[in-house]
């Protein structure tokens, strides 16, 4: 176990912001996990859970304490019960969730090739419910095991106790920062059943003379897109898409299409479309725009950077004047999928 006073959290935020905690814990097992919370004090507190830091911007130095799974792969893999293809993979918390699609693709375990190369650790993809080309996490997730803060006890939810939405859970609203993540199960499936109809899945395969792809063909393809699109935090500071893609109601989604014909949507249902928020952003004219030391990137407007030297402020600045031009445009409001704290 390990435990630090007024430590550094630039390696642990993929903005990369000098920010600094009181007090960093970080536990390699249940038991640790067990021993940090039966020790916490009142002056330890506020508590920050922190996975990768791929989906966090801190405003400044966090006065209190963070606590973070150690970071290692650790699967066990166990087949489904009866004669069904389904197989379990039992993965710690702070595994590198993208080392987990790598392993289920080569084990032959189907399901998350779409889920390829995003950032961040197995706990926060239960806690974010991430997602990418029409394939959430949540469509995985078979249970994840906890400690709980208040009492020590380890606690056990299947995936309908976690009550996942589009990026959300109960772990980010009426279970914030009350558990340490442990273990998430994936149900994953021995048979491949490609979803190839999200953005330019297809187009990038058929470009290559690809029709029947491969779970590793996908997941190639997958990463070649995100690469193309998306900044590597290791160069430019980032934690992926900044903003959740608003869900509008058909008759909203109308009213739009007629003034800005072409203009992209997903269907959610019969009632409802979702609007890519990187779309309106370009149409606002933010895309490749900076202000001061943190900008809009130049090929995916979703996404905010830090240009060098910005501060949590710089972005939550730049966040707020993009969320004003797009509402004031589109009279819709667009809400940050990162944690701000």
């Amino acid at each position: 176990m390990k435990d630090l006073k007024s430590y550094s959290l630039l390696r642990h935020n993929t903005f990369g912001i000098d920010a600094k905690c009181d007090r960093f814990l970080e536990y390699a097992s249940v038991d640790e996990a067990v021993e940090i919370v039966r020790s916490l004090k009142n002056t330890d507190r506020p508590l920050l859970l922190l996975g990768g830091g791929s989906n966090l911007l801190l405003t400044g130095d966090y006065h209190g304490t963070v606590i973070t799974p150690e970071n290692r792969f650790e699967v066990v893999e166990s087949e489904g019960a009866g004669n069904g293809d389904s197989v379990y993979l039992h993965c710690w918390a702070g595994t590198t969730f993208d080392e987990v699609v790598a392993y289920a693709v080569k084990q032959g375990c189907y399901g998350m090739e779409n889920l390829s190369l995003i950032p961040g650790q197995v706990g926060a993809s239960a806690i974010q419910n991430i997602g990418a080309y029409g394939v959430e996490a949540k469509d995985f997730i078979d249970e994840v095991r906890a400690i709980e803060i208040a009492t020590g006890n380890l606690v056990v939810f299947g995936n309908d106790d976690c009550e996942y939405g589009y990026r959300q859970s109960k772990f980010k609203h009426a279970w914030k920062d009350r558990f340490l993540m442990l273990q998430v199960t994936y149900k994953l499936s021995r048979t491949f059943v490609p979803k190839l109809d999200y953005g330019n899945i297809r187009m990038k395969l058929e470009e290559k003379g690809i029709g029947r792809p491969t779970a590793q063909q996908l997941r190639d393809v997958i990463i070649e897109i995100r690469r193309e699109k998306l900044p590597d935090p290791e160069i430019l500071g980032n934690a992926g898409s900044f903003f959740m893609n608003p869900v509008v109601s058909r008759r909203k989604y109308e009213k739009l299409a007629a003034e800005y014909p072409g203009m992209p949507h997903y269907t959610i249902d019969g009632e409802h479309e979702k609007i890519p928020a990187g779309w309106m952003i370009e149409q606002c004219g933010w895309k490749g725009r900076a202000l001061g030391k943190a900008g809009v990137h130049s090929r995916q407007a979703l996404i905010l950077v830090n240009l060098g030297g910005a501060t949590g402020t710089d972005i939550l600045d730049l966040c707020e004047a993009v969320r004003k031009d797009v509402k004031h445009k589109f009279d819709i409001e667009i809400y940050p999928e990162v944690n701000i704290r």
